[in-house]
């Protein structure tokens, strides 16, 4: 690896123009082994020089074979980059490019890893369109199928677990739209949604309280008393469990 060369002309840019300047106009450009431009490179990258950093990984990504192990850290670290400048999109697009060109490339985990974060920063709000949220959870899943035993796989489910719970916001605020509009049957609905599909969420005890509301203002004895009961069961700790279901709820109704 060391032995292998490509001109660096792009990389030393102004700096490295006014140090040679001794060099004739028609003098060819410098020569450095690819071992060189991908440290400095990433040298470069970590002190927050990305600009720089992605001349010299674009160097080795051009110039060298794509088989090489050089081409597969520029193109993790050139997504990287991308990643700090908020490209995301193009961030993704070069992470899956990693991890699907460079199967074996121990950096390909990591690589699918961003690319569901890449993803998953372009759906920061729960109240915008989910696509890009759910392309992140796809990805995250894909990992956690593709390359189960990594540390990556691991970092993946906490991100499942916190782009779950943002799915579970959006239908709850879906569910509060409705309810405040009193249109029952729908807010009813989101409710009983956030709970049959993300039990494990921060929203599901909250939409199970809402559903207690609403029972109660619709006089439906039996779902009230049954959601309570839920409640008691699963999320005995709900904040506002005891004022919307009292103790006297659980043996008779009134």
């Amino acid at each position: 690896m060391g032995l292998r060369r490509v001109t660096v002309a792009v990389l030393v840019g102004a700096a490295g123009a006014a140090a040679c300047g001794h060099r004739g106009a028609g003098a060819p450009a410098p020569v450095l082994p690819a071992r060189v431009v991908y440290e400095r490179a990433v040298r470069q990258y970590r002190t927050g020089h990305c600009g720089d950093a992605k001349d010299g990984f674009q160097i080795l990504t051009s110039q060298l074979a794509p088989t090489d192990t050089l081409v597969a850290l520029a193109q993790y670290y050139e997504a990287e980059c991308d990643f700090a400048d908020g490209l995301y999109l193009e961030s993704s697009h070069e992470f899956r490019r990693v991890a699907d060109e460079h199967t074996g490339f121990r950096l390909a985990p990591d690589a699918l890893l961003r690319a569901g974060d890449a993803e998953a920063a372009l759906w920061t709000d729960p109240e915008l369109d989910p696509e890009y949220g759910n392309d992140a959870m796809t990805t995250y899943r894909e990992l956690l199928a593709r390359f189960a035993d990594s540390r990556a796989a691991e970092r993946a489910k906490v991100k499942i677990a916190a782009l779950t719970n943002q799915f579970a916001e959006k239908e709850y605020r879906n569910g509060i739209f409705y309810l405040r509009l009193k249109a029952y049957d729908s807010a009813i609905l989101y409710f009983r949604g956030v709970v049959a599909d993300y039990p494990q969420s921060g929203f599901a005890s909250p939409a199970l309280l809402k559903l207690v509301q609403i029972y109660r203002t619709l006089s439906y004895t039996q779902e009230r008393q049954d959601t309570c009961d839920h409640l008691r069961r699963y999320y005995p700790q709900a904040a506002g469990l005891a004022q919307q279901c009292p103790a006297a709820d659980s043996s008779s109704a009134p």
